[in-house]
């Protein structure tokens, strides 16, 4: 019984995440964080920010992916199912019902201002939810490094947009490429020391 109740709490949490959630993963972060750290106390902070680091990391959706690893270390196979079910389940109603009206649905001028204002709305969720890790990340020299290149890389990406052409996939590989270097300095210093 308790499983079962366990299992329904975490459709219903990722449910909502999904249903109230515009302008994809990284909008969704801060409500993920507010949900599963703040309010239901799931995972500490620093886990959270390793999860996001995962889920960001490895294939497919960011909400996807961290809704599979929460569910799993709620409740396993079957808590993973759910939560991953439940944060998928409000897009897909959503876009099969807009789909059926679609060519209706867009000729409304109420729906294009509404999707003007999402897409500000989105602006916002990202660039708060990016502030507010910031802000609870450990100030390493690393981390202060790839903060700087990121808002740099974002600033010449925007005044530079239509001369650049390069994937978000390269910028990813590369900071992947720090942390790795990063790690295995800290790796050998620790040797040379003789910690383990």
């Amino acid at each position: 019984m308790n499983k079962i109740k366990t299992l329904l709490k975490l459709f219903l949490t990722m449910f909502k995440i999904g249903l109230f959630t515009f302008g994809g993963g990284y909008a969704m972060v801060a409500i993920i964080e507010r949900e599963l750290v703040e309010k239901k106390k799931w995972i500490e902070h620093e886990e959270f920010m390793d999860v996001i680091a995962i889920a960001e990391s490895t294939p497919g959706p960011i909400a996807i992916n961290s809704a599979t690893y929460i569910g799993y270390k709620m409740a396993g196979f079957f808590g993973s199912l759910f939560a991953t079910l439940g944060v998928v389940l409000p897009s897909f109603i959503i876009i099969v019902i807009i789909s059926l009206f679609y060519e209706q649905f867009i000729q409304i001028e109420l729906v294009k201002y509404a999707f003007n204002g999402i897409q500000a709305c989105v602006s916002y969720l990202i660039l708060s939810a990016g502030l507010k890790m910031f802000k609870k990340l450990k100030k390493t020299v690393l981390n202060v490094i790839l903060f700087i290149l990121t808002i740099s890389g974002i600033i010449i990406f925007t005044l530079f947009f239509p001369q650049i052409d390069i994937s978000s996939i390269f910028y990813i590989l590369i900071g992947g490429l720090v942390g790795v270097v990063v790690y295995l300095l800290g790796y050998f210093k620790k040797k040379e020391r003789g910690e383990k």
